[in-house]
């Protein structure tokens, strides 16, 4: 195996043996062989678009297929085998649909020969697809800069195919989203495109990650409201509890729909925290805080919960005996052994019930007291109190907004960021979104006249709402450049939904972005140099010099 697509990579380098996620060397190569895969539907639904047709089943499809190779989401074998059948199956339904439309306008058999992704005929048995994983593989690029666009690309278009997904479990639909996903694998299949054409695409990735997380904000804001500034409990109450992980709201809807009159608190975790600002979620009286943190404290956190799990999206890691016969998954996430809620047939809600039933035979939760900690501050809140933001601005009262969002993650150099939240000036605030805010928001950092001084958006989708947020900010202030607010970007990144987050903020012209805790390795120099030169993204240092700068405007 090989594999450099999140920050934790061994030695920054790669993973070639096992994945520091967890994931195998088989597993690994099933995720390389299935997005090839993908990029055969891609081709065959490009040509049926160039005829005026649409490929129906396939837009979706590699979008759920991208998601499914996201860190920390399926690390079962046998899932992803039948992800690849799967995709097969659709590339070849949509092949013959082209060729007979082909032939119907021009009266002859299509014969133009195609990359191989389009046209491959996998052999019997497991071997002859592994076979073929390890051939297709990230390193089958043999130019170390194509390879670092190509692979920059495809990152930010998971976080893009994630993001989009979860819009169309809401019901809200973007057709050229989906289009653009395709047309952008298609272009990582050209051996004669250059770097100029690879950064352009790279680029209009980040438009597309904007219009992704426009329309899941849309979609979940129209579902359940605006979130509204809400004071989140992170105590356990003694009752039977479930534990709600992940990123899907529409589970956690159907979990509290079906948990209602049983006695049973539910409690978020991880990036569901934002979920219990909205109040079409909220208003559910069992929906009764946050337990634990980050994600990948999930093994101390879910071994102390008695009580059943449930992984909605990615972050999921190796569950401990402790609490694997009480953990589930559903929707894409997939662990070998581990209980799987199926998927919604029809229409009808998923069935949860054998999550309740966990529940109530494990009975109350040991009562741990907490704190409350204030979120629901996306743009609709922000613009709501835009007018005394403002004051406070003009005032002095707030001199520096400091962006950190993203993720989070084990590396102890992470605490980077709760030393630099710590040490801010007190005439500053923090806007954050993601997990990143668990290094945190749990530090008692005070308020400027009422606005608390961690403004929190909600999950890393909601990062579209930072840059909301900066664009009213710009407007009110009577700025033409994004560039000229007292804004600093301090960004910490893990996986690839914070690599179309970074395409999005790049897209949307934000310049001198700190990255960390470390640049990501799929970024070559050259490519580095190149980002640095156009957008001056740098890597984190100390929090004193970073500080020190940032706060000076540089």
């Amino acid at each position: 195996m090989f594999c450099f697509q999140c920050q934790e990579t061994l030695n920054n380098k790669g993973c070639t043996v096992r994945g520091v996620c967890g994931k195998t060397d088989e597993v690994a190569t099933l995720q390389d062989l299935l997005i090839y895969t993908l990029k055969g539907i891609s081709i065959w639904a490009k040509k049926l678009r160039e005829l005026g047709l649409k490929a129906n089943k396939a837009g979706l499809f590699i979008a759920e297929g991208l998601f499914s190779t996201i860190t920390n989401v399926n690390f079962d074998s046998n899932r992803l085998i039948e992800l690849i059948e799967r995709a097969l199956e659709i590339r070849d339904e949509t092949r013959n649909e082209f060729e007979r439309a082909y032939k119907e306008r021009y009266g002859r058999k299509f014969t133009e020969e195609l990359y191989d992704a389009a046209t491959w005929k996998p052999s019997d048995g497991l071997e002859a697809m592994l076979n073929k994983g390890k051939e297709v593989g990230v390193l089958s690029t043999p130019d170390e800069d194509i390879r670092s666009l190509r692979e920059l690309l495809i990152y930010g278009l998971k976080g893009i195919a994630a993001y989009t997904d979860h819009a169309y479990i809401l019901k809200h639909l973007n057709d050229e989203i989906l289009h653009f996903i395709e047309d952008a694998l298609i272009i990582t299949t050209n051996d004669r495109v250059t770097i100029q054409e690879l950064i352009s695409t790279v680029m209009k990735a980040g438009e597309f990650a904007v219009k992704a997380m426009t329309l899941l904000d849309k979609a979940n804001t129209s579902t359940y409201g605006h979130p509204e500034p809400t004071e989140v409990y992170t105590g356990t109450y003694p009752a039977p509890g479930i534990l709600v992980s992940g990123h899907d709201l529409l589970d956690l809807e159907e979990i509290l729909k079906q948990t209602e009159g049983t006695g049973i608190k539910v409690y978020t975790h991880g990036e569901m925290l934002p979920a219990n600002a909205y109040p079409g979620l909220k208003k559910y009286k069992h929906l009764a805080g946050n337990y634990g943190s980050s994600w990948h404290r999930q093994q101390k956190e879910f071994a102390e919960f008695n009580g059943p799990i449930v992984m909605t999206t990615n972050c999921i890691q190796k569950p401990l005996n402790s609490y694997k016969d009480r953990i589930f998954t559903t929707g894409l996430v997939a662990w070998p052994g581990v209980k799987h809620i199926p998927n919604r047939v029809d229409g009808r809600p998923k069935d949860f019930s054998p999550v309740i039933r966990k529940a109530l035979e494990l009975g109350n939760l040991k009562e741990k007291a907490g704190k409350r900690i204030p979120i629901g501050f996306a743009h609709n809140t922000v613009e709501s109190v835009l007018d005394k933001v403002l004051t406070a601005v003009k005032s002095g009262k707030i001199k520096r907004f400091f962006v950190m969002a993203g993720c989070d993650g084990r590396h102890k150099e992470r605490e980077y960021y709760t030393e630099f939240a710590k040490k801010l000036p007190k005439d500053t605030v923090i806007l954050t979104a993601g997990c990143a805010k668990y290094r945190y928001n749990m530090l008692d950092l005070g308020d400027i006249d009422g606005i608390p001084r961690v403004l929190d958006a909600g999950q890393c989708n909601d990062s579209y709402s930072l840059i909301v947020t900066a664009l009213k900010l710009k407007s009110a202030l009577g700025l033409n450049d994004i560039n000229d607010l007292p804004i600093s970007y301090n960004i910490a990144w893990y996986e690839q939904k914070a690599v179309a987050v970074l395409l999005a903020l790049l897209y949307s012209g934000i310049k001198n972005i700190r990255l960390g805790p470390t640049l990501p390795a799929f970024v070559s120099p050259n490519v580095l140099k190149i980002l640095a030169e156009k957008f001056d993204i740098r890597s984190i240092t100390t929090v004193e010099k970073d500080m020190q700068d940032m706060l000076s405007g540089n």
